[in-house]
């Protein structure tokens, strides 16, 4: 389950563009990977310097740098230099706590937004933040580990399906956002049958670790909520077609995905719900499940005072007790709290306390 209460800033007093990386620390090198194309030409490698990316700048085509791995900051750092990105972006590139937003600085635009995966298996909740710096002709990508929701994306670009080799970076731009709103489904499609199922056992059986599962589920909305609703903002800045690097033609996408980012939202709310009834049924049940314990209890208690009173009565140590000297005394003692308590046990059964 993703903490809530997080470190955010590593580094309180230094000036404001200086690179220093928030994040998880990963041991593994720097991967870049680059697509270059046109609508009649493909390209698609692995860069070993980030020095071969930088001839891709000025190109008539249209280039996709995707940057894996955030802890060398010298490299980001460069790539920044290259393509004149402003220090404060670079610093909010490292910085993997960043609220999704946009940012337009007319030669380019800046996003950032949050890859969500859930796992079914262990019902763990991951986000990584990815970065996008979105120029006339390339875009360039920063994710902090390995793997990501674009495969799609990429294997529209080397089979040449639809629209996205003929468009520009802007088209691109709407692909991987889209990209990743479509996998904001997934994730809560996960959730919803795992919340269903939850339903049922608390319904039938509540145990403690359901009650685990339910605190679990909460804080994962919550913090999935914290991810996913700024991004309606996010999109709608995006569509509103001010910035010169969005087309008319791409603003009709970007339209639908911000309909699909109503929707997760809806949605989020919804299981929100949902989990916040499922604590109260689990309460309930809980609750009902101990009343019908001490109902038994109480039953089987009221049963016994009778007899209870009948055997202190000829359990106390007087000399001249007249049953006491009666041959059947014994058995018809036994024969009347039988009775008493039979008796009893017919008339809750009638009653239905029973």
């Amino acid at each position: 389950m993703p903490k809530q209460n997080k470190k955010v800033s590593q580094k309180p007093g230094i000036s404001p563009g200086t690179l220093v990386f928030v994040g998880k620390k990963k041991s593994d090198k720097i991967s870049i990977k680059l697509i270059d194309y046109t609508e009649t030409k493909f390209e698609e490698k692995e860069i070993k310097s980030i020095e071969e990316v930088f001839p891709f700048k000025d190109t008539a085509s249209v280039t996709w740098v995707n940057v894996t791995g955030l802890h060398e900051t010298s490299i980001i750092e460069k790539i920044g230099a290259h393509f004149d990105s402003h220090p404060l972006i670079l610093e909010d590139i490292l910085n993997t706590e960043q609220r999704p937003k946009m940012e337009d600085f007319d030669s380019y635009l800046f996003l950032v937004l949050k890859m969500i995966s859930y796992n079914n298996h262990d019902t763990e909740m991951g986000i990584e933040q990815l970065s996008l710096i979105v120029g006339q002709n390339f875009i360039i990508s920063f994710q902090e580990t390995e793997g990501d929701v674009f495969g799609n994306v990429r294997e529209r670009i080397r089979a040449s399906k639809g629209k996205i080799r003929k468009m520009g970076t802007d088209y691109l731009a709407y692909a991987l956002v889209d990209a990743i709103v479509d996998s904001y489904f997934l994730v809560l499609e996960n959730m919803g049958e795992q919340i269903e199922l939850l339903e049922e056992k608390v319904m039938l059986n509540p145990l403690p670790k359901e009650l685990n599962t339910i605190y679990r589920l909460k804080h994962d909305l919550i913090y999935l909520r914290k991810s996913v609703w700024p991004l309606r903002e996010v999109i709608n800045n995006f569509q509103r077609g001010e910035s010169k690097l969005v087309k008319k033609t791409t603003i009709v996408f970007l339209r639908d995905v911000y309909d699909h980012t109503i929707q997760v939202i809806d949605t989020i709310e919804t299981y929100r719900d949902m989990v916040s009834g499922l604590l109260d049924i689990y309460l309930s049940s809980v609750s009902n499940k101990m009343n019908e314990v001490m109902k038994v209890l109480t039953i089987i208690a009221t049963i016994f005072i009778p007899l209870t009173f009948i055997v202190g009565v000829y359990g106390m140590n007087f000399k001249h007790m007249p049953e006491l000297q009666v041959e059947w005394a014994y058995p018809l003692l036994w024969v009347i709290m039988i009775l008493v308590g039979f008796s009893m046990f017919l008339f809750f059964r009638r009653k239905k306390w029973l």
